[in-house]
């Protein structure tokens, strides 16, 4: 059983009944959601593309990776090439994906499609009304530091990032 208790055009708040043979009913009230990607745009071997994003949620500036929801009839993929552009001001001469993942599947059913974005070509941002987003270029062994050092505070890109760098490290390792 489904209750919507509150939408928005980004998201909805569900009361739902979970039932599973032999167990008791468990109530949980979910924010349902479409989905998002999450963008690493690689320069070159050395160089990454982040943002400094202002989260009005949190009241502070982010390093983040690109990223954004998916809107209705878009896919993932769509969204990426989208997102990559309208925050970084580069287009992708190709994406492909490196992993997926629920961002807070405690109360939230957003999954998050990451991508890796190579052969960038400069051709402008286009950010969204309200959108507070500085591109910059970031060595690979700075992000590495950022991460260790606990300067990374966005989940999404702690999550990525730490991918690539492992898949980076056991490369150099094989």
């Amino acid at each position: 059983m489904h209750t919507r208790l509150l939408s928005t055009p980004l998201f909805s708040v569900e009361h739902r009944v979970f039932r599973r043979a032999g167990e008791a009913e468990i109530a949980r009230d979910v924010v349902v959601h479409p989905g998002a990607v999450v963008i690493l745009p690689i320069l070159d071997e050395n160089r990454l593309v982040m943002i400094r994003n202002y989260r009005y949620t949190v009241e502070r500036e982010l390093w983040e990776l690109p990223a954004g929801t998916c809107e209705e009839g878009e896919s993932p993929i769509q969204t990426a090439v989208r997102e990559l552009i309208e925050e970084t001001g580069y287009r992708a001469g190709g994406i492909e994906p490196l992993m997926e993942f629920y961002t807070s599947p405690g109360i939230l059913t957003e999954r998050m499609y990451a991508f890796v974005a190579r052969d960038l070509t400069p051709v402008g941002q286009a950010l969204e009304e309200g959108e507070r987003i500085v591109r910059e270029i970031v060595e690979v062994d700075e992000a590495r530091r950022m991460l260790l050092e606990g300067r990374l505070a966005d989940g999404k890109t702690i999550a990525v990032l730490g991918r690539f760098l492992l898949e980076q490290r056991q490369g150099a390792h094989r």
